[in-house]
């Protein structure tokens, strides 16, 4: 995979890239939204709690894939407060290990339930 980030447009504003060439033959994983959930059904309490808890779970279903987080090619991420956008890149940082693959985050009224404060879904190809 390139991860593309070109000169003649603004850099990224934090550790993701602009595009992502995956090569043709690969396998494809889309995750669907993972939440702040246990394998129990809580919910995490708080936004801190909540991310790491999301990312947790979208590792594992990387990982029941077949795949590691290398192997992401596109994160999005949806939050109910904007004023964590900060939190949210020191987190994904953490999990990423430098790894960079293209990303959006979103601003949203609410979530499936009232009381999830993020969610997030991505798309991983290996090969």
């Amino acid at each position: 995979m390139d991860f593309i980030n070109p000169s003649e447009i603004t850099a990224p504003a934090s550790k993701y890239s602009q595009g992502v060439v995956v090569p043709g033959g690969g396998r494809r994983l889309v995750v669907s939204g993972q939440i702040g959930m246990t394998k129990e059904g809580k919910v995490v309490d708080g936004m801190e709690a909540q991310l790491r808890q999301t990312w947790s779970n979208l590792f594992a279903v990387l990982k029941a894939g077949g795949m590691a987080h290398t192997d992401l090619v596109k994160v999005t991420t949806f939050v109910t407060d904007r004023t964590t956008v900060g939190l949210v890149r020191q987190i994904r940082d953490e999990f990423m290990k430098g790894h960079t693959p293209a990303s959006t985050f979103l601003v949203v009224a609410g979530l499936a339930m009232p009381e999830l404060l993020c969610e997030i879904e991505a798309e991983a190809v290996k090969g």
